[in-house]
Order: C-alpha cells, then structure tokens, then sequence
C-alpha cells in the first residue's frame, strides 16, 4: 500500500464522521426550515394587521374559537325568562269603547277587556326660570345676599343667563356615566331637552362640577383605604402629552381612579396610605409590592404566561408536563374559591393545606426546558401572594373586577385620546370615580350632584 494514501480503517472513520456530520447538518436545516416557516406566518400577519383598517380591534385567527366549538347566542336552555314589568304607579287610565263593529257598525258579543301598559316619554321643554335675588351690606357681617336652590352661580349681567342644578348634573352624567363625547352631550341636550351648550361651556361646567364635588371624591379615597379587599391596575393615558398613566382602585362598592405621571409604588402608597389592613389583589406589576399589606396576585395573569410558554415549547415541537401540572393546579385553585360556600370549614381547611403542598412540590422541582424554568421563577417570585384569595374570603382569584372598570375608561381614551390640560385629568378622574361609584350603590347620580351644585341647600336632598 502507497504510504501517501490513507487506510481502509481511517476512510471507515472518516465516513462515519460525515455521516455524523450529515445527520447533524440535516437536524439543523429541518429546525431552520421549522422557523422560517413560523416566522413567515408571524410576518404575514404583521402585514396584514398593518394594511387592514380594522386591524387594532380585530381578533388574531389563532384565538379564535372553532365554529363547532363556539357557546350559542343566549343563556343556557332553563333559564328564567324575562318580561318587562309593570310599573308600581299608573298615571293615568285611558279606556277606548268598542260599541260597534269598526267596520260595518254592527252590534258586537262576548266584548272582553283587554289591558295594557304603555310607558311614554313626555315632551320635554326646559323650565325657565327668573331668579331675582337680593344683596344689602350687614354692619356685623358685610356685604350679604339672597340665594335660591336653582342657583348654581352668583354671576349676573353678559354671564347672568345658567344651567339649573338639575340640567347640570344631567350633562356630567351623560358624560361621565354614559360615556358621550363632549359635542354628543351638547348635542343630546339640545335635541332631547332644548338646552343649549357649547363645547367649551361643557368643558367649564365639567371643571365646575369636579370642585364642588371634591369631598364626596375624598370620601371615595377613605372608603377603598378602609376596604376588606382592593383591586387595582392601571393602562396608559395621556395629559396634553403621552406619558401619564391611569390607575383604577376598586372594590364592590366604590371604585377610584388616579392620573398620575408615575407607574411607581408611590401612587399605591399616597392612595392606600401606610397603614392599609386589606388585601390587595393587582398583577404581577413591581410597583404594588412596595406597600406593606397582605397581596394576592391574580392567577389569571399567571395562566396567560403559562400558556405564552407552551406556545413557544410548541413552536419547538415539545410540551410539558410540567407546565401542564401548574396549569391544573391554579384551575383548581380558582375552582376551590368557586365552591366555598358548599364545603364545611374542615373540608375548606384540608384542601386549602393541599393546594399549599401541591404549590410547594411543584416549585421544589428543577425543569429542565427553558420556558418551564421561566414559568417557575416567575411563581417562585410571587410564592407569598400565590394563594391569598384562599386566605382572606374578601379577595378573589383574579383582579378582573378592577380590569372591569378600566374598560370603559380605555374606552373613553380611544374617544378624547385622554386629557389636554392636568385641570381636565382632574375633572375626570373625580367626575368618573363619582359616576362608577354611584352606580355601583344604586344611588340616582343626577339627583346626589343637583344637591352639591346648588348653592342654596335643596329640599329632599340627597346626602351621603
């Protein structure tokens, strides 16, 4: 054999070492080939969202529930029907006689009475009213003057020609508890009660209506600090500028929101003060763990990173089981808090310490892949707060009751894209807590304003 070429035994290993080589280049192209694929499709979908006009709003296709699999229109088959009731007072009795055939006047038998209710709007016209007051000077007291509860304002002259108590507080309703914009509440009092409003005298009236209404904002502020349980979070906003965030602080009876230019822990604390008692139920957001009071994290939040790392492992063509166990044990936990009611103290008390030792192994385990490892440190950061609701009756699993209320709110954002000045977030931000809360009370918004826009003291008011 030439002493140049190479052996049998060394050709031998260097084909199974292109073999090798082969295979692993093959692995790595199918991966490659894997990727390009789904992020063609991401890009595709990218563009599309972005040529379509509706894109923003529109639902990604991957979300969506299959036609075989979508819940029927309505309630479920027994339910409860629903009539519209009679009211408890008729105002008047109208009976129309039927002598006679309408048609041939012929005599008629076996006449029946037949009733209805028709309940019908009046035609409104505004009452106008000419208020003429007096002013003199007390050697005591100095210059006094007379006042009428259908005086909202002392102003006489260019400026002496007002809006009622009443009509006022009807337009922050319609603003602020029917969420119109401020042209549609002119242009709803001009076209339903004949009243006539400018943009501008809207926007002062607003400004108005939020400083006289300063303590009843205050009150809201000490009944959330004093509540059993506070759900908060928070979304974007703008003041003149981007920037500026909204804060929602919630309970089942009272709801406050804060426009603040910080995303940080010193909103929480000025809101809820330093000496808080409840639970506080928000996401996984840094700026809640500052103040010091007993937390619950809301497991929703926790099951959509969950189910963001299974997509990835997906995308990889693996699953977890790992995962798959967290996602069973905070259904669980959800389905325990549900059930409450029907289980006796022992039996709550033994599957509350079951859920604490399953959170406890789940957290003791070392995953291997890297969106498992992701998933479980961001549990083990928030193992104190994992199962609060289970602790404190007041909490609820998640903090959907707060995102409730910050959708009207983005709602709102989208109409007026916020605030211009911080005189108009202020506005808001009282008027919109005042109108959430009142609803949430059953109390008539427009009657408890009237009471504290007028400046004499009204007759069957209502005081809070």
């Amino acid at each position: 054999m030439d002493a140049g070429r190479p052996s049998y035994d060394e050709l031998l290993e260097l084909v199974v070492q292109l073999r090798q080589q082969v295979g692993q280049l093959q692995a790595e192209l199918a991966d490659l080939r894997s990727r390009n694929v789904s992020l063609e499709e991401e890009l595709a979908e990218a563009r599309r969202t972005a040529a379509r006009q509706a894109a923003p709003f529109r639902r990604r296709e991957k979300l969506k529930t299959p036609d075989g699999e979508r819940k029927k229109p309505g309630q479920k088959p027994g339910h409860t029907g629903y009539y519209r009731e009679p009211p408890r007072q008729v105002d008047e009795t109208l009976e129309v006689p039927l002598p006679c055939c309408p048609h041939c006047q012929a005599p008629l038998e076996d006449i029946r009475r037949l009733e209805q209710v028709i309940e019908e709007l009046p035609g409104f016209r505004p009452l106008r009213y000419k208020i003429i007051t007096h002013e003199g000077v007390c050697r005591k007291h100095g210059p006094v003057r007379s006042t009428h509860p259908l005086q909202t304002s002392t102003a006489v002259g260019a400026a002496g020609t007002h809006l009622g108590p009443r009509a006022q507080a009807t337009a922050v309703a319609l603003s602020h508890r029917s969420g119109l914009s401020v042209r549609k509440v002119c242009e709803t009092l001009q076209t339903f009660f004949g009243l006539s409003l400018s943009p501008g005298g809207l926007s002062q009236l607003l400004a108005r209506a939020a400083n006289r209404t300063e303590h009843w904002y205050d009150e809201i502020v000490a009944r959330v600090r004093s509540s059993a349980a506070v759900f908060a979070d928070e979304t974007s906003w703008y003041v003149g500028q981007p920037g500026w965030w909204l804060w929602d602080f919630t309970t089942d009876k009272a709801t406050l929101y804060v426009v603040s230019q910080s995303r940080g822990s010193d909103v929480v604390q000025d809101v809820l003060g330093s000496d808080f008692q409840g639970i506080l139920v928000t996401d996984c957001l840094a700026s809640y763990n500052a103040i010091d009071c007993r937390k619950h994290k809301c497991i929703a939040h926790h099951l959509r990173a969950l189910k963001e790392q299974e997509e990835a492992l997906e995308k990889r063509g693996r699953s977890s089981l790992y995962l798959t166990s967290w996602k069973l044990h905070l259904k669980d936990v959800i389905a325990t808090w549900n059930n409450r009611a029907a289980m006796s103290p022992a039996a709550w008390t033994r599957k509350v310490e079951q859920l604490q030792r399953g959170v406890d192994n789940l957290l003791d385990k070392s995953p291997a892949e890297p969106e498992e490892v992701r998933f479980r440190n961001r549990l083990e950061r928030q193992r104190p707060h994992l199962l609060g609701c289970l602790e404190d009756p007041a909490a609820e699993p998640t903090n959907n009751r707060a995102e409730r209320d910050l959708r009207p709110a983005v709602i709102s954002r989208k109409i007026s894209c916020g605030n211009k000045t911080v005189l108009g977030k202020t506005t808001w931000e009282r008027l919109r807590s005042l109108s959430v809360t009142a609803a949430k009370e059953g109390v008539d918004l427009v009657a408890a304003l009237a009471c504290r826009l007028a400046l004499a003291p009204q007759s069957g008011s209502l005081a809070r």
